[in-house]
Order: C-alpha cells, then sequence, then structure tokens
C-alpha cells in the first residue's frame, strides 16, 4: 500500500512510485482539498525545516500552509541560516538537523545534494526541487489535469521549451501514469537521455508513449494539455546566450490553434510574459495555471500526510 511505502521514507524523485501509487496519492490530494482536512493532523507536536538554497514562492508559501494545516510547525532556512555557505558539509548539516526537527523540505541544486543530505539524515527529506528534478510540481500538475479532464490515460500532454526538472518530472508521472507525452524542445535542449530512456520503459508498462523532437508545432498538434516552463531555470544563467535557439517554441495563439478545441495550457511559474508564453495564453479561457498553482498547496498536504501519517 502507498501509506506504508511513504510513511516515514524520503521523497526524491517519483521514480519509486508506480502509476498505482500516483493514482492513489492524487486521489487523496483531491480528496483533502474537497473535503478539507479537518480533525486530520499527522504533524500535531512535529517541525518541518524548510531549507531555501534557492529563493521560492510558490514551494516556499505552499509547503509552509500545509504543514500548518496538519497541525505542525515549520522552519524556514536559507543559506544565510546554515552554515552551508560556510564550507559545512551537507552530510553534517543533515546529521545535526535530524536532531532537532521532525522532517526536511529541500529546494536545492544538484539531485547528487539532496541525496546526500537525505543519506545522512534520519528525518524523512522531501524534494521541493532539484536542477534535475520537480517532484512536487508534478503532482500537482496531474492532480490538476485529473480535476479538468476527468481521467489520465491516452491524454496527449505536450511540453515545449526547455528539457529541464520540471519537463524531467512531467515524464516521470506521466509516462507512470498512461498519458501520451511528447517533449518539444530545441536541439541541445532535450532532457537527459537517461530519463529519456527511463521514461521510455515506464510508457511501455503504462500503455503510454513517449516522444522527444525538435519541433514545436508537431509537439502541439492535437495535444489535450500544452505545458511550457521559463527557457533559462535558476541557477543556470549560462544558457542566456542561447535563448534565440527558443523563440519557435513560444506559447502564443499560433501553438494553441494546433491543439484540441478544449486545451488546457499549464505553466509551473514564474512565468516571463512575452517570453516562453504570451500573455494572451497565460490569461485566456485554456489557461489552467492558477489552479494549477492552489494545487502545489493540496498535494503537498496529501504527500506530508501520507509520509508523517
Amino acid at each position: 500500500m502507498l501509506k506504508n511505502k511513504l510513511r516515514g521514507a524520503d521523497f526524491l524523485t517519483l521514480a519509486p512510485l508506480t502509476g498505482e501509487d500516483l493514482e492513489a496519492l492524487l486521489e487523496e490530494a483531491i480528496h483533502l482539498k474537497n473535503e478539507g482536512v479537518k480533525g486530520y493532523k499527522p504533524l500535531s507536536g512535529k517541525v518541518i525545516g524548510l531549507i531555501f538554497e534557492k529563493p521560492s514562492t510558490r514551494t516556499r508559501v505552499s509547503f509552509d500552509v500545509a504543514v500548518h494545516r496538519l497541525g505542525g510547525h515549520s522552519m524556514t532556512l536559507t543559506e544565510r541560516d546554515l552554515q552551508l555557505g560556510r564550507g559545512e558539509t551537507v552530510e553534517d548539516t543533515g546529521r545535526v538537523l535530524s536532531r532537532y526537527l521532525d522532517g526536511l523540505v529541500v529546494r536545492t541544486f544538484g539531485q547528487d545534494r539532496i541525496e546526500a543530505l537525505a543519506a545522512a539524515s534520519t528525518v524523512p527529506v522531501i524534494n521541493a526541487l532539484t536542477d534535475e528534478s520537480h517532484p512536487c510540481q508534478a503532482l500537482a500538475d496531474m492532480m490538476t489535469i485529473l480535476e479538468y479532464k476527468g481521467a489520465l490515460p491516452g491524454l496527449k500532454l505536450a511540453y515545449l521549451g526547455d528539457g529541464n526538472n520540471v519537463a524531467n518530472s512531467l515524464m516521470r508521472a506521466g509516462t507512470k501514469l498512461g498519458l501520451e507525452v511528447t517533449v518539444a524542445a530545441p536541439a541541445g535542449h532535450e532532457p537527459p537521455a537517461e530519463v529519456v530512456a527511463e521514461c521510455a520503459a515506464y510508457a511501455e508498462r503504462s500503455g503510454g508513449s513517449l516522444a522527444v523532437g525538435n519541433d514545436p508545432r508537431e509537439g502541439a498538434a492535437g495535444a489535450d494539455v500544452l505545458y511550457t516552463d521559463v527557457w533559462v531555470s535558476m541557477g543556470q544563467q549560462e544558457k542566456g546566450d542561447a535563448l534565440e535557439h527558443f523563440q519557435a517554441f513560444r506559447l502564443d495563439q499560433g501553438l494553441l490553434e494546433l491543439a484540441h478545441e478544449d486545451v488546457m495550457v499549464m505553466h509551473c511559474l514564474p512565468a516571463h510574459r512575452g517570453e516562453e508564453i504570451t500573455a494572451e495564453v497565460l490569461d485566456g479561457s485554456h489557461s489552467a495555471v492558477w489552479d494549477q498553482a492552489e494545487n502545489r498547496l493540496h498535494a503537498q498536504v496529501a504527500l506530508l500526510g501520507l509520509i508523517f501519517g
């Protein structure tokens, strides 16, 4: 059962979860969103550390609120508050914080960094974003698609833009849940080959599919969901000189018209209006962006409840 798999466990990527696990997690998230947590307080008496080595709006606020809704207390720690910025190892930080806190939510850089922290910690560690993976975002995304469309298998989810951490986690979630996932990225900006191979295997088992290419119009054609993200992710400003390669991938009215009439538009935010998406599309009638942002909270309430329940 999912409760037994997640209770007391780290949540570093979506890889350990099956499609059935994800379905159960999404069902729990929608239930808690609709019914409220009421007397459900699995974090009562617990303190969760929120470590942010990168700035954050949605992740920081949604996790803070989620912890409090479940009866716990949160403590936000930036690199200015910790010795990490002055030479203490990740492992030593994990060993010490495990003596004070009941869990850690971490937004950092390399995936190896959060894995080292988790290996040294004796409390659950949750990935709130790394350069390789953004699993909590993907949970909220799948929850939003399920709410709008009623079912997931067979839907075409088209991601347009940089093959980044969001694309990686979308591929993992979508292929496990039976979606037809298409990623269209400029040449040289595709998702990592090893993640593509991993997700192709998930798709084979779930009955979904995965296609990675370089044509945004082909990617958008017949899509049920159009998804984009910033072209230059936080901490990767060296990509900035390559932005001219992304111009054809801007999610605008032209690409929207290639998709299904009832296509939903998604963006994990923050959005650079006029860059990866036009304001017309972001604010238009097809946009699910604000519901998607809200669902970060509900998906994380469900996740925290399963880990600490």
